[in-house]
């Protein structure tokens, strides 16, 4: 790693909101204000939550405890269905209030992101956080809290912003390196998995001290590759730069509800997922040779197909394959009930690197191009109108109400998104209690 200056001032400041669905559910509900929350994919008692508010995590509910035992541990709790065009909306709110004092660098997820302090003194870099701080809790509510930490880059500011959850503020000044930082237990490291923590363990290295008392050069061994030394020398306070990462797939899964977990809708949950990641890739100006499918039954079999095919990028293809794939792998399941159905779009390549027969004319290429300029047309109709006015085969509400629209980490779905689901899905309205 090329010899680097340690920042002698803070340079990132990194917002973390604090359970940000339950919390934007009660920020957006009155009747839910000092009540404990939780957020489900959908409305079932067989569904665990996907995010909970600090009371309800008091109670010893976390991500994934189903709907009987979050009863059971507090019975209080209000379960909710998750609304992701609300908290993309929420989003959007927070990102315009931030860029009144600074310019957000980058978006993490819905709830993280990332500003750029240099040029700032220290006094500088802390009046402007509180401010943000004090914008949201004004502009936003005061219980969509984010939680911020300032540092010499990145990770250290990321870590900082975890150290004192909820509504948290902690400055890691250079100056006043490693200080607070040698309290941070190695698994709540960013980055660092279960793996490499086996690893720390057998070389004898338990905490924070003996992490940073290590060469860089160990990092990497330890590793097994160069990000032991990139995070190796960003908890010493280097900055790191990071090369761009390279799009490599479009997917999108669903758990099904009981309803939808026999085979034929489990098919038609399939293909409006495939749809959606098709006009996604298109959007993008991909093509797709790959498509890989995988199912999971109610009784644990996990079956899963990938099909490949010339460069396509259009509806027709990418639903036929994917038909021909689940027909076969329902044959040979034990169970005929699914729980859960995911579709991914591989192999990637954009038009100047396709092969070049995919622009020789044929039978076959004619009838291809043809289907793809049918599905631009439908994206650009639909883009237009914002609905989802034209698609291939029927069009209704999924489990959880999207059709590919649901919050990712690192992907904030767009108004396009949601459009898609404007023509089948219902409102749900404010919890009474």
């Amino acid at each position: 790693m090329r010899e680097r200056t340690v920042p002698t001032e803070l340079q990132t400041l990194y917002i973390d909101f604090d359970a940000f669905f339950a919390n934007v559910e009660k920020q957006d509900n009155p009747a839910l204000h000092g009540r404990p929350v939780g957020v489900q994919p959908f409305d079932s008692q067989y569904s665990g939550v996907i995010a909970c508010c600090y009371q309800a995590k008091a109670a010893g509910i976390k991500r994934g405890t189903k709907t009987a035992e979050c009863r059971d541990l507090c019975p209080e709790i209000t379960l909710l269905p998750a609304r992701h065009d609300v908290y993309v909306d929420y989003h959007k709110r927070i990102i315009a209030c931030i860029e009144r004092h600074l310019k957000v660098e980058k978006v993490w997820s819905i709830d993280e992101m990332e500003c750029d302090l240099r040029g700032f003194t220290r006094a500088q870099a802390i009046e402007i956080a509180r401010k943000i701080q004090t914008d949201i809790r004004l502009d936003i509510g005061e219980y969509v809290t984010p939680s911020i930490g300032l540092a010499a880059n990145q990770l250290l500011a990321k870590i900082c912003s975890e150290m004192e959850k909820p509504n948290g503020f902690v400055v890691l000044h250079p100056a006043d390196m490693p200080g607070k930082l040698l309290n941070v237990p190695l698994g709540d490291i960013p980055g660092v998995a279960k793996g490499n923590l086996r690893r720390l363990d057998a070389a004898g290295i338990w905490n924070m001290e003996q992490l940073l008392a290590i060469s860089a050069k160990q990092a990497r061994a330890l590793w097994g590759n160069i990000e032991g030394e990139r995070l190796w020398a960003q908890l010493k306070g280097y900055p790191v730069m990071r090369p761009p990462t390279k799009r490599r797939m479009f997917g999108h899964g669903r758990i099904l509800t009981r309803e939808w977990s026999y085979p034929d809708r489990a098919k038609e949950c399939l293909r409006l997922l495939t749809c959606k990641a098709a006009r996604r890739l298109r959007a993008d100006g991909f093509y797709a040779r790959k498509l890989s499918i995988s199912l999971s039954f109610i009784d644990g079999q996990k079956l899963g197909v990938e099909r490949q095919f010339p460069p396509s990028k259009d509806d027709f293809r990418f639903v036929g394959e994917m038909d021909q794939a689940f027909t076969a792998m329902i044959a040979v399941s034990r169970s005929k009930r699914v729980k859960k159905v995911s579709v991914t779009l591989h192999g990637l390549s954009k038009p100047e690197e396709t092969p070049g027969d995919l622009f020789t004319w044929s039978e076959e290429n004619a009838t291809r191009t043809s289907r793809e300029k049918l599905s631009d047309v439908m994206d650009s109709i639909n883009s237009k109108s914002g609905q989802a006015l034209i698609h291939l085969g029927p069009r209704e509400a999924l489990p959880g109400g999207y059709a590919g629209a649901k919050i990712a980490f690192g992907r904030v779905p767009t108004d396009d998104d949601f459009a898609e689901s404007k023509m089948t899905r219902k409102i749900r309205p404010r919890a009474r209690l």
